[in-house]
């Protein structure tokens, strides 16, 4: 999985012409599944998402992007995580497959890596779930595999890009 986290002072997702999503200070959160992620959790029940275990995978990002200091404290330092911001601080979550676009060979970018959609929505939907319990609060989320047009105001700009493939 591939996490690009944005801090912001608001985003939101519209889905043909009507506001689907939006939040205030938080995250907006990119989220990119690979069929790396897929072949590690062979066991994954698509019908049954919602009742397994949370992927280690998914328990792991969950933690560090709950953790991520990149708020600031009261002397301008990036000291402060999401849970310290709570409960002003809110989360939207997208799912895109684009985050493992490979584009070398040639110019039109190849999404060979990307997990096939029923698997990465069940991946996404667990993450989803994962990330709302460690808030306690429901995380806003665009409609997967939906075309979306997704908005952003970038505070500071902060943009943090954590893969756990190799944990970074």
């Amino acid at each position: 999985m591939r996490a690009v986290i944005q801090r912001v002072s608001s985003a939101s997702v519209t889905i043909d012409g009507s506001l689907y999503a939006q939040i205030n200070s938080g995250f907006l959160i990119l989220l990119g599944i690979e069929q790396a992620d897929a072949n590690s959790y062979p066991f994954l029940n698509l019908n049954t998402v919602q009742q397994q275990p949370i992927l280690p995978d998914i328990i792991w990002l969950t933690q560090k992007i709950v953790n991520l200091r990149i708020f600031s404290d009261d002397d301008g330092k990036m000291n402060r995580s999401i849970i310290d911001e709570l409960p002003n601080a809110d989360v939207l979550v997208v799912s895109q497959f684009t985050l493992h676009a490979s584009t070398k060979k040639g110019n039109r970018p190849s999404f060979i890596r990307a997990a096939q959609p029923n698997i990465a929505n069940a991946i996404y939907e667990q993450f989803c779930q994962a990330l709302s319990e460690l808030l306690g609060k429901k995380v806003q989320t665009g409609s997967f595999g939906a075309n979306m047009q997704v908005a952003s105001v970038n505070d500071g700009p902060v943009t943090i890009i954590i893969d756990t493939l190799n944990k970074e």
